[in-house]
């Protein structure tokens, strides 16, 4: 086939490629980045005809740090139930998101475009100077059909740490249930650790911990999987604790870089009325002790609490676990839920003193009455808790932040989910919560569904807001939201290192130069051009 046949185009990596559209994102061919980064950018193709054996070659003196994927497409029948103006489509489609490895050849239909997504490890060691990344589409037989050069300048300065708290929740269940494996197997283990270390690739460094399993996500009478850490023996009056299977799951948490534990939910969600889902070992057989029957304020319970929490505290400070210890009471508690949350938090706050608490939440009286320490709210309630100057404050966000503020459905542009960066930056925020690492279930978690094919939760929850990575047939595989999501935490790093040369009033000058207004959660620039040149400016004063 003649090369005027296959288009080509390099592309940054906040350009979403639709198969079914023209692409108008213009051509990016060059940019900065920092030592120890991952950075990421595309090729786009499209050729005319079908053509098979498709497959792209790298040539660089970071090849061994380069790897490229292609930017699979996937289907969603519920982009979102409710838009705002800053969005790419609003129509059930096909659309850009899981990357898979690269197979004999490269999908290549005729009249769509498609792209292949290249990631660069930079090394924290590593000269600094231009590195040129050739691409080259080639056919079976060898021929180079097109392709392009990216030119990739390392600056002298490396990527600070993180220091940002970020948990995006963990579903150890869905990890089972997808596979076909009992939970706390061999294989569960294996499986668990490789999605553990890549959400801890992805700058999660706080890990959904759970010692019982997590009431979150469950229809009223329901339940999920039973995934409890901490094994339980006796009944109502004397109980005996066993934190052999949690000091497992904190030793392969601490192999794979996390830093913090978030010990899972003591109460149910929407209230902390009910209790989690706890079993036990009873007269020689194992059944469920709590659950939706049993009433959080209840006596057995509390008598439970008061041998439970104390056994757990010894365990933690013999591990010397304390300051990376993060608890829950209930989340996201509404205005009517304020007694029985407050009934809740008094069971379990005479235990915990010095542990930090922390529960997703919007509404600012929880915090006025002082039953919630370290509140989280939604990135679109957040203003009343910046006024009152809540220390260490976090956000989050998830289904309902669609109007304005930073989230990561399908649908929406790559830079409304890397804006935020800038945002954590700019509000100095101590941490990030999100609800779905790996949710594959459908809403309440009823029935399991197939990631691949079912992105909505079953058409509950718009694409792209249950999970942020596949299964693959031996762990995970990335999205492209991950993929950006990072960047978005890198930005916030680099704005910091630039801050401690600098400090904070010239970085945030530096951050909103020629803008009209300061950046808040719903007032933003929308293109990913004033990303991507910001970022620059930013790389440049630091390697100044």
């Amino acid at each position: 086939m003649a090369k005027r046949h296959l288009q080509t185009r390099l592309l940054s990596s906040l350009t979403k490629v639709f198969a079914d559209e023209d692409l108008r994102a213009s051509t990016w061919r060059r940019a900065t980045c920092l030592r120890g980064e991952v950075f990421s950018f595309q090729l786009a193709y499209r050729t005319e005809r079908l053509l098979r054996g498709l497959q792209v070659e790298v040539e660089s003196d970071l090849k061994r740090h380069i790897e490229v994927r292609s930017v699979g497409l996937a289907p969603s029948e519920l982009p979102g139930s409710n838009f705002d103006d800053d969005v790419l489509r609003t129509t059930p489609g096909l659309y850009p998101d899981p990357l898979v490895p690269l197979g004999e050849r490269l999908p290549a239909p005729p009249g769509q475009w498609r792209s292949v997504w290249v990631t660069v490890r930079v090394p924290a060691r590593i000269r600094a100077g231009r590195y040129d990344i050739e691409l080259a589409l080639t056919s079976d037989d060898g021929k180079r059909l097109g392709g392009g050069t990216f030119a990739l300048e390392i600056l002298a300065a490396t990527l600070p740490a993180q220091k940002l708290k970020h948990t995006s929740w963990f579903h150890t269940d869905c990890i089972a249930t997808h596979y076909g494996v009992e939970v706390w197997c061999r294989r569960h283990w294996d499986l668990v650790d490789r999605f553990v270390r890549n959400a801890v690739d992805h700058g999660i460094n706080m890990l959904l911990t759970p010692l019982f399993t997590p009431p979150l996500d469950t229809r009223v009478g329901g339940e999920r999987p039973t995934v409890q850490l901490v094994e339980v023996r006796g009944s109502k009056e004397r109980y005996f604790f066993d934190f052999k299977r949690l000091d497992r799951w904190v030793r392969m948490a601490d192999a794979a870089g996390v830093r913090f534990f978030e010990m899972s939910h003591l109460f149910t969600q929407w209230g902390a009325a009910h209790c989690p889902k706890i079993v036990a070992h009873v007269n020689g057989g194992q059944r469920k002790i709590f659950g939706w029957k049993d009433n959080a304020s209840g006596r057995c319970y509390r008598s439970f609490l008061d041998q439970f929490l104390p056994a757990l505290v010894n365990y933690i400070d013999r591990r010397g676990l304390r300051r990376r210890c993060f608890f829950h009471v209930s989340d996201e508690p509404h205005a009517d839920h304020l007694e029985s949350f407050a009934a809740a938090a008094r069971l379990v706050h005479g235990h915990l003193q010095g542990f930090r608490f922390i529960d997703a939440l919007s509404n600012v009286e929880y915090y006025d009455r002082g039953l919630v320490r370290h509140p989280i709210p939604a990135s679109d309630h957040i203003e009343a808790f910046v006024e009152r100057g809540v220390p260490d404050l976090w956000t989050y966000y998830c289904v309902s932040q669609w109007n304005q503020v930073s989230n990561r459905f399908f649908c929406m542009p790559s830079a409304r989910n890397r804006v935020l960066g800038a945002q954590l930056y700019r509000y100095d925020l101590a941490g990030f919560l999100h609800w779905g690492f790996n949710f594959w279930y459908t809403q309440f978690s009823t029935r399991a569904i197939d990631p691949f094919r079912v992105t909505d939760a079953g058409g509950n929850f718009p694409s792209g807001d249950a999970f942020l990575v596949y299964p693959g047939p031996d762990g995970p595989l990335d999205s492209i939201r991950g993929e950006v999501f990072r960047e978005a935490l890198q930005d916030q790093r680099a704005l910091q290192l630039l801050q401690s040369r600098q400090g904070r009033v010239k970085t945030v000058k530096l951050l909103e130069r020629g803008l009209d207004e300061p950046i808040t959660m719903t007032r933003y620039p929308r293109d990913a051009d004033w990303l991507l040149r910001m970022r620059e400016r930013c790389n440049r004063r630091i390697a100044a």
